[in-house]
């Protein structure tokens, strides 16, 4: 169960159901990890990841889900799936 109150979304990873949760250190260690200076900087950034990149994003969301191994676990993503969570958590708390 999510509570989208608190900028949390689910997606399944390796048949596991998983907590994206957007939070204010997670979005600081998204914007560093990207070079992005502000939202709009992180919006178009967020256009042109590369796989290292989203994989550096879904493992922030993770983290901040409580994912006792975030890197791990983003790393055993399905690419599509990865794209598509994180853009739903996005979706989800910037809209």
């Amino acid at each position: 169960m999510t509570n989208p109150l608190t900028g949390e979304t689910l997606m399944v990873i390796a048949g596991a159901r998983v907590r994206l949760k957007f939070t204010l250190a997670a979005l600081a260690e998204i914007e560093a990890l990207l070079g992005a200076d502000g939202l709009e900087a992180l919006g178009a950034k967020m256009r042109t990841l590369t796989a290292r990149e989203l994989a550096g994003v879904l493992a922030a969301l993770l983290r901040a889900g409580g994912a006792d191994d975030p890197d791990t676990l983003a790393g055993q993503a399905d690419p599509r799936a990865a794209a598509q969570g994180v853009a739903a958590c996005f979706l989800a708390n910037l809209s």
